[in-house]
């Protein structure tokens, strides 16, 4: 038995003696199965080829994966917090032991489907740490575990300064954090605000690698949810893909940019 792990997203399934016949989040609309057909691999043999990249990202430490593999998301620790935000199809024993000299995890939240993973196999290597999806994403979960939760509503405060806030477009559930302590307060984006490439503005897609923008209806609630809401960073999803100052203005700047443009 092995949980069979999708080579373009990375993301494990259930256990099974064979690999499923196709991936179930790469066969939805937002993404695509790869060129060449659908492709498998475990964490075993992925364990085999590459290391966790561990470093930090302007002043959160990421953990990533090199080479390259599958979608290049990197995962944040927010040690105040408790968290870790977002997963890694890798988990590594160094990875779990620098977690944890830097404080530790006490739970795991995930931003949308793509970014599951081995988000179970990290809960597990963590000590069974409960791993909060949003309701409104259940169907995509594809390894199922006693330690995923699945919250409701628009607003989750996982307490010590970190609030979840459903942001939909993207996905139903599509989900970021928002994070204040100390002298600057934080927005880690996930796709649900898709920073840009001259990092300073975002954009709001149903499907990043189809170029399929989101509705104008989810775009207003997340507008709407995040209205109020203080940040001075805006983290993407991936190493370097950030707004570092000035991301409040630059997010409203982003919504008229949207607006403006659907509106033709």
């Amino acid at each position: 038995m092995a949980y069979f792990m999708c080579r373009t997203c990375g993301t494990e399934h259930d256990d099974t003696a064979q690999p499923p016949q196709l991936c179930r989040i790469c066969s939805d609309e937002r993404q695509y199965v790869g060129w060449q057909g659908q492709a498998w691999t475990t964490h075993d043999e992925l364990a085999g080829t590459h290391r966790n990249r561990l470093e930090l990202d302007h002043a959160l430490f990421g953990i990533g994966i090199a080479p390259g593999f599958a979608i290049p998301q990197r995962a944040l620790h927010l040690p105040e917090a408790g968290v870790l935000w977002e997963s890694t199809a890798l988990v590594t024993d160094e990875a779990v032991a620098e977690l944890k000299r830097r404080g530790g995890v006490e739970r795991i939240a995930i931003s949308h489907p793509h970014f599951y993973s081995a988000m179970v196999r990290w809960s597990e290597a963590l000590g069974g740490v409960p791993i909060f999806v949003h309701e409104n994403d259940r169907e995509w979960v594809a390894r199922c575990s006693r330690w995923v939760e699945f919250w409701r509503g628009d607003t989750l405060h996982l307490g010590r300064g970190a609030t979840l806030l459903r942001c939909p477009g993207h996905f139903p559930g599509s989900t970021v954090l928002h994070w204040s302590g100390g002298d600057r307060s934080l927005l880690l984006a996930g796709d649900a605000l898709h920073v840009a490439q001259d990092r300073r503005h975002v954009s709001f897609m149903y499907s990043v690698p189809n170029h399929v923008p989101a509705r104008p209806k989810w775009v207003r609630e997340t507008q709407a949810r995040l209205r109020g809401v203080p940040f001075d960073d805006v983290y993407g999803f991936t190493w370097g893909l950030n707004i570092i100052g000035g991301g409040r203005a630059a997010v409203d700047a982003s919504f008229e940019r949207y607006f403006d443009a659907v509106a033709g």
